[in-house]
């Protein structure tokens, strides 16, 4: 195509946006052409990941508010997937949306060079609401960027080079975070990858400790300890308790930096702002994200204790990284608007509320459907349910799909299924969401003759 050409196109698609309400000969052109592009332009396997939620036909996400997504053609669908944790605080929840819109009226991005206010108040702000002496502030864009600040800075900090991860942890797709990831589906496209990481089994203090203390006795220096308070990817996985106090007390013995990743556990999601509250620790590094844009923006980062922040990073304040957009204004904007509207709303408290409203309807499912479901766990509203066989989950996913429900299984396995709905829902959606339930495991269970 000319460039007359596209600009032709894109004026067409511009129209879409501006639209007050979509034609249906318009909705049938978007439907036909995403499916086109999709398979020619982005990947052929979308649509097939997608399959498990897209039954007969595609359905297009347009408009959303709330606990609800819509489709073009007015489907609407209860949200219990919640973008896997970014929208805690709703879809386009409309306090945040206003200091948004407010902020893009005057400025969007930043120079690189003059100093960006909103910056430094979403940095103290963000110091003020965690725990311990958590004080330095690095703002990136997305979480597996957040995962690489925090990995490079546990070296700069403490010299050391090896890391200790956990069997089934995830912590994103760039190489460093794909590097401390415990799912063989995502590494061994790319071994050899960053080779200094020794991973042990999750929930098993003792295993974290004995692997930093053989690589320190053959002469070799750990740098951090990384873990999820609680695993997402792995099927929402639960510790025991005390075991991120163990960990906390092993990193102090032998002069580890000790990261928790509450990118999907942070915000408010398990109930208490942050994870790592339920057992008083205060790690050495911390990455945030997912809500913390108010499902609104994107934007992610890490904060650190004083100590971490060393006199080689005070010299050179790039040094650690250097995100073109990382901490913009509008981003930053939303940061700000989501924590002052998650303390006055007690988003952490209705999370922790209507979690076990949520749970406790599962738990009532799981004693209905034995021959179903194997196990329903989690906290707040980072739920789970665990089923007899990836198909089973399969298609207790379609079939919530099927009555206006959005979940979803882990990314290469539907035999968990998550819920982690807005904590904005309703208890009259929860009550929703648990009927269709129902009616999808009686459907299930019948057609696998369970």
């Amino acid at each position: 195509m000319s460039y007359a050409e596209v600009s032709r196109d894109l004026e067409r698609v511009l129209g879409y946006i501006h639209a007050q309400k979509l034609t249906e000969a318009e909705i049938d052109t978007m439907t036909k052409e995403t499916l086109h592009y999709f398979d020619e332009y982005v990947s052929p396997g979308w649509l097939k990941y997608r399959k498990s939620v897209s039954t007969n036909s595609a359905v297009l996400e347009w408009t959303d508010h709330d606990a609800v997504v819509d489709g073009t053609n007015g489907e609407e669908f209860i949200d219990c997937l919640g973008g896997f944790g970014i929208y805690t605080c709703g879809h386009r929840n409309p306090e945040i949306l206003e200091t948004v819109k407010a902020q893009l009226d005057h400025q969007a991005l930043h120079s690189q060079e003059l100093l960006d206010p909103l910056r430094g108040y979403l940095a103290k702000a963000v110091a003020d609401i965690t725990p311990g002496d958590l004080e330095k502030c690095f703002f990136t864009n997305g979480g597996a960027e957040a995962v690489e600040m925090a990995l490079k800075l546990a070296r700069i900090a403490t010299g050391g080079r090896w890391y200790i991860s956990m069997v089934g942890a995830f912590h994103g797709k760039s190489m460093g975070a794909i590097s401390v990831g415990g799912k063989n589906t995502y590494r061994i496209p790319y071994t050899p990858m960053v080779q200094q990481v020794q991973h042990v089994e999750y929930g098993n203090a003792e295993d974290a400790r004995k692997a930093i203390r053989n690589l320190q006795t053959v002469g070799e220096k750990v740098a951090a300890v990384i873990v999820e308070p609680i695993q997402g990817e792995a099927g929402v996985i639960v510790p025991p308790k005390g075991y991120l106090t163990e960990l906390r007390k092993i990193c102090d013995e032998y002069g580890v930096a000790l990261i928790f990743d509450e990118i999907q556990t942070g915000m408010g999601r398990t109930g208490t702002m942050w994870r790592c509250e339920v057992e008083d620790i205060t790690p050495d590094i911390m990455t945030f994200g997912k809500a913390f844009g108010g499902g609104i923006m994107p934007i992610t980062g890490i904060i650190c204790r004083p100590p971490m922040w060393t006199q080689e990073l005070i010299d050179n304040p790039w040094l650690l990284g250097s995100p073109t957009f990382g901490g913009n204004p509008v981003c930053c904007s939303a940061a700000l608007a989501t924590i002052k509207y998650m303390i006055d709303n007690d988003i952490p408290g209705q999370a922790k509320s209507k979690g076990k409203i949520l749970k406790d309807g599962l738990l009532k499912l799981k004693e209905k459907y034995p021959t179903v479901i194997e196990d329903v766990r989690g906290e707040g509203l980072m739920l789970a349910a665990e089923f007899v066989q990836s198909e089973v989950g399969y298609n207790i996913a379609k079939g919530l799909f099927a009555r206006g429900v959005l979940t979803a299984g882990t990314l290469n396995n539907s035999k968990t299924i998550r819920f982690e709905p807005p904590a904005v829902i309703t208890e009259e959606q929860i009550a929703a969401v648990l009927a269709r339930m129902n009616e999808a495991l009686a459907e299930t269970k019948e057609a696998f003759a369970l």
